[in-house]
């Protein structure tokens, strides 16, 4: 969607795992890596849930997790799921019979922690829900709720611990005829969690789901899951992903995909390029930069935007974006298209103007897109 290409030295190798389908999304083999993110609304409340849910797909969620914690929660699902504009996954812990029910409820993904779910029967009728229902699985390992008899074999939480309990509920679900299923090993620890990730990732071809749990507020837990969720995607591990904030579920997703923006992994929406600014700029690039985030937030076409307060870096960083403004003097800038000098422009109506030929540019895309799709 961009003008500059993808340089070799940028390419990343993804493991090869093999596709499971959560809903309609597809999860693993050549799949885009897709980006989750779970409600915190009362369970209950249908319209709120339903409400967090859309804005969460409104900001790019490929797959949204709900918490099914009692049986009023499970009655509530049927209609979530069914007015969802994505796939849902019911997450259960402790009780079994919520996963039936929420497989009957017409839930695309059924999380279950196997330290939590009981004995491995219990596990077994889960298993024969999800197949009669059209339901993927999602075994989900945590260091916080192993299995007792792996902490008294380990001694603690540790990566050998969180890869052996959930390999042995990949065979149970294999024992059972069940693939349809993916895997995560987390750990609110960052050494812990990549240590498990990448042992599981070489010895299995189950598609991984990827997350720093527990990972802290915004900011804190945005620093710890890039470098976690980072390095992982950066070996080629990971095709689902969901960012652990005590935050707006939104602000998971738009974390989620920055991670992936960065990596050159997905691409949606404006990624703008901008200077922490200093003395020499010839405006207010922070002001600026916050506004036209802002701004732009409804663009979902890919593209990227630089805004560099000076001459020094801006014409070299506006050789690489689709649109860039260079602060000059004078009160006014350069304007790149493409990479080229095209016009200047006065620093108080840039905003606008930026604005403006985004929209013009993104419009012009999602022509050419719908055209080349009638084809």
């Amino acid at each position: 969607m961009t003008h500059n290409p993808i340089r070799p030295w940028r390419n990343i190798e993804r493991r090869r795992s093999r596709q499971i389908m959560v809903g309609t999304v597809p999860v693993g083999g050549d799949a885009p890596i897709s980006v989750q993110t779970m409600t915190n609304t009362d369970g209950h409340d249908v319209r709120a849930t339903l409400d967090q849910v859309i804005r969460a797909a409104d900001a790019g969620a490929d797959i949204v997790r709900i918490s099914a914690p009692d049986q009023e929660t499970t009655k509530a699902l049927r209609e979530i799921c069914r007015e969802s504009p994505v796939p849902i996954v019911a997450d259960i812990h402790f009780h079994y019979k919520r996963a039936i029910e929420a497989a009957e409820a017409g839930a695309a993904c059924l999380r279950i922690n196997p330290g939590n779910i009981g004995s491995a029967e219990r596990v077994a009728e889960v298993v024969r829900a999800a197949k009669d229902h059209g339901c993927s699985i999602r075994i989900g390992v945590n260091a916080g709720s192993l299995e007792k008899h792996l902490l008294e074999k380990y001694g603690e939480p540790c990566p050998d611990a969180m890869v052996e309990s959930g390999m042995d509920h990949i065979k149970l679900l294999q024992d059972h005829d069940f693939q349809e299923f993916k895997i995560s090993v987390k750990a609110s620890d960052v050494f812990l969690s990549a240590a498990a990730y990448q042992q599981l990732a070489e010895i299995t071809d189950a598609p991984i789901h990827l997350g720093i749990t527990e990972a802290g507020g915004l900011r804190g837990g945005t620093v710890k899951s890039a470098i976690g969720l980072g390095n992982l995607l950066w070996a080629g591990i990971g095709d689902t992903i969901r960012v652990s904030l005590s935050a707006d579920p939104v602000e998971e997703v738009k974390v989620g995909f920055e991670i992936l923006k960065s990596l050159g992994l997905r691409t949606r929406g404006v990624q703008i390029i901008s200077c922490p600014s200093c003395a020499r700029q010839g405006f207010d690039v922070i002001k600026t930069v916050e506004i036209l985030e802002a701004r732009l937030e409804h663009i979902k076409t890919p593209m990227s935007l630089s805004i560099i307060g000076c001459v020094v870096n801006g014409p070299g960083e506006a050789l690489m974006t689709d649109i860039g403004f260079t602060g000059g003097g004078a009160g006014s800038g350069m304007v790149y298209m493409a990479g080229r000098q095209d016009h200047k422009m006065s620093n108080d109506q840039m905003v606008d103007h930026i604005v403006e030929l985004v929209e013009e540019r993104a419009a012009r895309i999602e022509a050419q897109n719908t055209a080349e799709a009638a084809e």
